[in-house]
């Protein structure tokens, strides 16, 4: 029976959880760890053959621990498959002497097949069509050296498909940061448990397609191991946004107001109000400087502009409102504070992005409310914004998207997206991963329209983090499939108008 490794499972990992799973499956539910490892070699063999049927050659790259062995077994389907399999070992004189457990038992049922095996040396030839990257596993934890780097490097100069078993080597699985150098895989196939670094940081560049196979562990064992990880998916946002009622109003749906568009950055503004206006809030309105009405109007009707030069005329509006997007295009001036100011003390929920972000920081605004007020507070740093709240650098900060999202959320409170290849969003407790999106989305305005679609989530009545889960995901999404039509150079913000409803009520094909 065919497996669809391709659908990755909504928990997610780290590497010490598992090692307990593994450890679970075997000492509690009986399975030999031997049986694991088998598995593991058959599912990224089965994928191997899948793809490339007419294969006839492999080279196999083997470390000595139970990531080897992982190797160990597929060297040995693949001969008795009548390939040619060329097996290189790293590790020192006497290789077989090092190997222990499984992965020794493993290479074992390997030598029955009277396979020759080379130690890795400079120099040395990589023959195979296809190149399996066995080297190093989730135990990994200072920065890979000697020849296992060389080993690396090389594999990365050859023009040749690398498949990684589990992880790519030199790849951290808690974090997704490089180890010092890392195998940058065309396809990656994961076990047992999905590792959250997989999906973020510098592993989305290095794992090629990332598929995963549970190796047939029950389901019993993941109920012993508490999940602190999980990816955002389409189930998400059908339980946030059910189907509405045909006897739905605009009234249902809340009002959205967005404030921004200083001085000659009228459009950000703009595409924040129109973002949350496509993504189904009920009314949105725009406070903005004066010279930028006529222009939003002309762009989107639907949206009530209002010119606000000061907090007296931006009050009705507040009071009207029942979420706040404040920050796009908003500036840094004596008008951006006041507004900033009025809109914090009107506690209603509220989005912060862009220059509101930066005014936080710089006015040390976040010890002015307590912990309750900023509960209602949804707040979508990219790193350098993120860096800036916790006085660390952009290297610092990506250094462990994970630990930054915690320290981030303990500094500002309420909901925190850290936005970025594999976007991290946490309240406090769980941490959500958002694996969608593309290179396309590195362009201005897509925080605005991010903003929107969250302020939109919020006044249908999410809570702030399903806002900003949802709110990401379809951002995400619809941001994937302007891609799969025009590709990712040139994207613009303002493309995803055209497919945000498209994602959000599932109607694309």
């Amino acid at each position: 029976m065919s497996v669809n490794r391709a659908v990755l499972p909504a928990s997610l990992y780290t590497a010490e959880q598992t090692r307990a799973l593994d450890s679970t499956a075997i000492n509690q539910f009986g399975i030999p760890g031997i049986r694991l490892m088998q598995r593991a070699g058959h599912a990224v063999f089965a994928e191997m053959l899948e793809r490339y049927p007419k294969v006839k050659s492999i080279t196999v790259l083997c470390g000595a621990g139970n990531n080897g062995g992982d190797g160990f077994v597929i060297a040995a389907l693949a001969i008795q498959k009548g390939l040619d399999v060329q097996l290189v070992c790293i590790g020192d004189s006497n290789f077989e002497g090092s190997l222990k457990g499984e992965a020794l038992e493993a290479w074992q049922q390997l030598q029955v097949l009277d396979i020759e095996y080379q130690l890795y040396e400079e120099g040395i030839l990589f023959r195979g069509e296809l190149i399996v990257d066995a080297l190093l596993g989730t135990g990994l934890s200072g920065d890979v050296r000697g020849l296992f780097e060389e080993a690396i490097v090389q594999v990365n100069r050859a023009e040749t498909v690398v498949f990684s078993v589990d992880i790519p080597s030199g790849l951290c699985a808690d974090t997704g940061r490089v180890l010092g150098v890392a195998i940058k895989a065309d396809i990656t196939v994961s076990f047992i448990g999905l590792k959250r670094g997989l999906l973020t940081g510098d592993a989305v560049d290095l794992c090629g397609q990332l598929l995963f196979d549970d190796l047939k562990v029950p389901g019993q064992v993941y109920e012993t191991c508490p999940i602190e990880c999980l990816q955002i998916t389409d189930a998400d946002l059908k339980r946030v946004l059910p189907v509405r009622s045909r006897r739905s109003h605009k009234g249902l749906f809340g009002h959205v107001l967005v404030i921004g568009g200083d001085h000659g950055m009228g459009g950000a503004a703009l595409l924040a109000a129109e973002a949350a206006m496509r993504s189904g809030a009920g009314l949105v309105s725009l406070a903005t400087r004066s010279e930028h009405v006529s222009a939003a109007l002309c762009r989107c009707p639907e949206v009530m502009v209002k010119a606000v030069d000061s907090v007296k005329q931006l009050q009705p509006l507040l009071n009207n409102a029942d979420v706040i997007v404040l920050g796009p295009g908003l500036g840094q001036n004596a008008w951006s504070e006041q507004m900033v100011w009025a809109a914090l003390v009107a506690e209603k929920p509220i989005v912060l992005d862009a220059d509101a972000l930066n005014i936080l920081v710089k006015d040390d605004l976040f010890s002015e409310f307590d912990e309750k007020q900023r509960e209602k507070w949804l707040l979508t740093p990219h790193p350098g914004e993120a860096a800036r709240i916790l006085s660390e650098t952009v290297a610092e900060l990506e250094f462990d998207r994970f630990g930054a999202l915690k320290r981030l959320q303990a500094v500002c409170g309420g909901t925190v997206v850290l936005k970025g290849a594999g976007s991290l969003i946490s309240s406090g407790g769980l941490t959500h991963l958002c694996h969608a999106g593309n290179p396309g989305m590195a362009v201005g305005g897509m925080g605005d329209v991010l903003s929107g679609i969250c302020g939109a989530f919020l006044a249908q009545g999410a809570t702030p983090e399903d806002a900003a889960c949802i709110g990401v995901y379809v951002h995400a999404n619809a941001a994937d499939r302007v891609a799969c039509t025009q590709g990712e150079i040139g994207m613009r913000a303002s493309d995803l108008f055209s497919t945000l409803s498209k994602v959000i009520n599932s109607k694309y094909e």
